[in-house]
């Protein structure tokens, strides 16, 4: 055998047998054979082998991040009514207009106070609404209703007799939203609390 099939054998025998194989002796020093043993006495060894863990049982578990609460859809429709109620109040005092006693001013002071309002709700819907007419056309124009319509685009007043079409006079056209650019609603902000309130400090 080949020095280089014999270093093989004794790669392979090593790793798998433990033993050397018989011709390999020839090739180590004297001092590196092993010692024959006493006869009767068999092999003893007193290395205590530890018994194998699997890597498995020796990670610790992480601590994972708790889920988020889910926010139900009625929570997510209260908060965005709520922050678009604090919008029209920031920008037109709207709440503030609204829960005041008119019955002791003028209608002067009224009408003074209500274009300040108009002038600061008009604002926010303009920023943050898309608005268009649900039926088009003027306030008194003729119009007709047609077969199938929605009662939820179109409110009916006074008395329908038979079946649609039916044919009235527009009172109002309605409201229809086609886009919403409402802001975030950034988390951990009470959503109850329409406007703060407001302290000036005095010297």
């Amino acid at each position: 055998m080949s020095r280089i099939g014999l270093a093989f054998s004794c790669f392979f025998k090593l790793l798998f047998g433990g033993t050397l194989p018989a011709g390999a002796a020839a090739y180590l020093p004297e001092d590196a054979l092993p010692k024959p043993l006493p006869a009767g006495k068999p092999e003893r060894s007193d290395k205590v082998v530890a018994p194998m863990i699997p890597v498995a049982a020796t990670l610790q578990p992480t601590d994972a991040p708790a889920p988020k609460p889910k926010v139900s859809a009625a929570q997510q429709h209260r908060d965005g009514a709520l922050a678009f109620l604090a919008l029209l109040q920031r920008e037109g005092r709207l709440v503030d207009f609204v829960r005041e006693s008119l019955d002791t001013y003028t209608d002067a002071d009224i009408g003074a106070a209500a274009r300040d309002v108009h002038r600061g709700c008009r604002k926010v819907l303009d920023q943050h609404l898309t608005l268009e007419a649900v039926m088009p056309g003027a306030e008194e124009d003729k119009v007709a209703v047609p077969k199938g319509f929605d009662p939820a685009e179109i409110r009916l007043i006074g008395e329908a007799k038979g079946e649609p079409p039916f044919r009235g006079t527009l009172r109002h056209h309605g409201w229809r939203v086609t886009e919403t650019k409402l802001p975030a609603l950034a988390e951990g902000v009470d959503r109850a609390v329409i406007a703060p309130a407001e302290v000036e400090i005095s010297a």
